[in-house]
């Protein structure tokens, strides 16, 4: 019974999924032309193949059917005695592979182009997690996690009674877009904490492999006069919430991206200057969110719990209401016992001391602990 309910889950995710592409395609059949140089190649391509295999088409059932109606028993045909014919072996060897060659030549030059990352003029650092992708500016100091929205992760909960339909872009919408310049090559190295997911942006033109331990590359330039937000999604199976794991894109003008980078490098350099000291009441807020940005998958939106990920309730647990030296071990180190809870050293100490002091104060664990950025920075040594 429970495996029933989760496949039964899983198709009612993968339909609403479907549905929310569908609508933003206005159910198109055809593949989109896309925003990039690269894309609009793809699509060429794509519409070249098509007709030749169109005519291909025409001409073979064309001859078949032409040969069923005037050869045909009731007309009196009979059959013809031969063996072979040098010239139509010759043909028909010789005419698909010039077909071939035509269609190899454009499409190769296309897949060179693709692999061409020189003259980047942006450089972001792509990393993939359960379920969730991190984004960082190599050359500009500004990094930032890109999850689920939260409207849409509580909609999509089981029971949750809010109509999906009048949400906007359903499941494909997160609280931190990644933002690029248009015009301007953008260059992206994309690797993987966990297991394996892949960055799909299809206006884009591109899909790249996420694969922990090694480093690969794609790149994108957005035409200059196509601002605008464009959606994707993991499109590697990389686990139960796989389907809640989307991308967005936001393309800004030149002078629009140089606006934003402007104001997100000072929240940068303010999580690397000296720890902060904040209220019970600041903790709580931000703990709670970021609890259902990076906790909630897992342990549930009420702290529960979610038996099919093997994830324990932290509402009355030892973990959130034991020692706090051990509440601090477990998410910067992860558990040895149970490989689902990785280490979340990566989040920043003003993350970890909010979410930590939430988990703590939650649910009515009332534990009455404060966590600041200090403990953390200290239990990290």
């Amino acid at each position: 019974m429970p495996i029933t309910k989760h496949l039964s889950r899983a198709a009612s995710v993968a339909l609403a999924v479907t549905v929310s592409l569908g609508a933003s395609a206005d159910w198109a059949l055809n593949m989109t032309e896309g925003v990039t140089q690269i894309s609009a190649e793809v699509y060429k391509l794509h519409m070249w193949i098509f007709w030749v295999c169109v005519v291909i088409a025409v001409v073979v059932f064309g001859a078949m059917i032409w040969s069923i109606v005037h050869h045909r028993k009731s007309k009196g045909a009979k059959p013809a005695d031969f063996h072979d014919s040098l010239a139509v072996e010759i043909a028909w060897t010789v005419v698909p592979f010039l077909i071939l060659v035509a269609m190899a030549i454009p499409s190769a030059r296309t897949l060179i182009k693709m692999e061409d990352f020189r003259d980047s003029q942006v450089t972001i650092k792509v990393t993939g997690y359960q379920w969730k992708w991190h984004y960082d500016y190599l050359e500009q100091g500004v990094s930032f996690f890109s999850t689920l929205d939260r409207e849409h992760n509580a909609a999509r909960q089981l029971g949750s009674g809010i109509d999906v339909h009048a949400i906007p872009n359903y499941l494909l919408n997160v609280d931190e877009p990644l933002v690029v310049p248009t015009g301007k090559k953008v260059r992206l190295l994309l690797t993987s904490n966990d297991v394996i997911h892949a960055w799909w942006v299809p206006a884009l033109g591109g899909k790249k492999d996420a694969i922990p331990g090694y480093v690969q590359e794609m790149w994108f330039e957005v035409d200059e006069d196509k601002p605008g937000v464009y959606r994707g999604q993991c499109a590697e199976l990389c686990g139960r919430d796989h389907g809640f794991m989307p991308i967005v894109v936001e393309a800004k003008l030149p002078a629009d991206y140089e606006a934003w980078l402007a104001e997100r490098k000072p929240k940068a350099v303010a999580v690397s200057s000296e720890p902060k000291v904040f209220s019970k009441d600041e903790l709580m807020v931000a703990g709670e969110k970021n609890y259902g940005a990076f906790c909630g998958a897992c342990h549930g939106p009420n702290g529960e719990g979610v038996a099919a990920m093997g994830a324990p309730a932290l509402k009355g647990s030892k973990v959130a209401k034991g020692p706090l030296a051990d509440h601090l071990a477990m998410v910067l180190k992860g558990s040895a016992k149970n490989p689902m809870m990785a280490s979340w050293k990566q989040l920043t100490d003003d993350e970890l001391a909010a979410i930590i002091t939430y988990e703590r104060n939650a649910w009515g664990n009332a534990t009455g602990d404060l966590v600041q950025p200090a403990d953390v920075a200290a239990a990290r040594k």
